[in-house]
């Protein structure tokens, strides 16, 4: 039997959805919103059951919704996701008695095997960092495009992260700069010195390109705005030999401070990573190029 969708938005509330979500404060913008979407779907999916609020969910509902999912053919990772948003909900709910149990106990989802990082290899890099010159670039862009892929690469910031930079955000004399991160919490990172040397030819010669409407933005597009992720990406199009994603300049970063022996917990610092678990995932891409170079180069490998 159909639902009126007027009714089912109504028990959908019963959810208390936005009360939950406001109670995040530690997530970014986009956590936030993923977490409101994976909610409604399941509460939009235990309505059609005729089950009209969250106290009336067992464990048989969410496995059905793991096999919902499954047949609508979602990732692994992505049922792994929306059960774990559910799972952090029912926790909520109980705290704030708007559910009696957590239908969620007993039910696991394995988010598969999950992809590597990937990471560029050194003719990518030369043709990010390295490009040849063209006489028709105007120098404001060319020097503006040099310091934002520095300063991904140099210091594994996120493409969020870059795109809010302040000019004061800049520390020159002592090669550091200030970030904000994710759940607005700020760190202070180095900078190396081609990153420092891109960054300071840039400022030179940002007003250029940049109009006092920009305000302190760092980086500024075409129009005189500030950068946005869209802009990156385009940065990365001219520059890269093959399709590059602007945060594989971030997992590079990661990458090659292990190979070099960095220790796991800095880079944990570095990259501003809340739980060193999702460090660890490049120890095992770090693992991974050491096995093969000793396979290529050795000749008893």
């Amino acid at each position: 039997m159909d639902i009126d969708p007027t009714t089912e938005s109504n028990q959908v509330d019963l959810w208390q959805i936005d009360r939950f979500v406001a109670s995040l404060t530690s997530l970014s913008e986009r956590t936030v919103e993923a977490y409101r979407t994976d909610l409604r779907m399941f509460a939009e999916f235990t309505t059609r059951m005729n089950i009209n609020d969250p106290s009336s969910v067992n464990r048989t509902n969410v496995r059905r919704y793991v096999a919902h999912l499954s047949t609508r053919q979602y990732a692994q990772r992505s049922i792994a996701r929306k059960i774990a948003s559910i799972r952090r909900y029912f926790r909520w709910a109980l705290r704030h008695d708007v559910a009696d149990t957590d239908p969620t106990l007993g039910v696991q989802v394995s988010g598969g095997t999950g992809r590597l990082p990937k990471v560029l290899d050194r003719r990518d890099l030369e043709h990010l960092l390295e490009p040849a010159d063209d006489p028709e670039e105007p120098l404001w862009r060319r020097r503006r495009d040099d310091a934002v892929l520095e300063l991904l690469y140099g210091s594994g910031l996120r493409v969020a992260e870059l795109c809010s930079l302040d000019r004061s955000s800049l520390d020159l004399d002592h090669h550091a700069l200030r970030v904000w991160g994710k759940g607005s919490k700020e760190r202070r990172i180095p900078i190396g010195e081609p990153a420092c040397d891109a960054v300071a030819a840039w400022c030179e010669i940002r007003h250029e390109a940049a109009p006092s409407e920009s305000g302190d933005a760092l980086f500024t597009n075409e129009r005189g705005r500030r950068l946005t992720s869209r802009d990156v990406r385009r940065i990365l199009d001219r520059r890269s030999a093959t399709p590059t994603h602007p945060h594989a300049l971030r997992h590079t970063f990661a990458t090659h401070l292990l190979d070099g022996g960095a220790d796991l917990r800095a880079v944990q610092e570095l990259l501003g990573h809340a739980d060193v678990a999702t460090t660890q995932r490049y120890t095992h891409v770090s693992k991974e190029r050491l096995t093969a170079a000793y396979r290529q180069s050795h000749p008893r490998a």
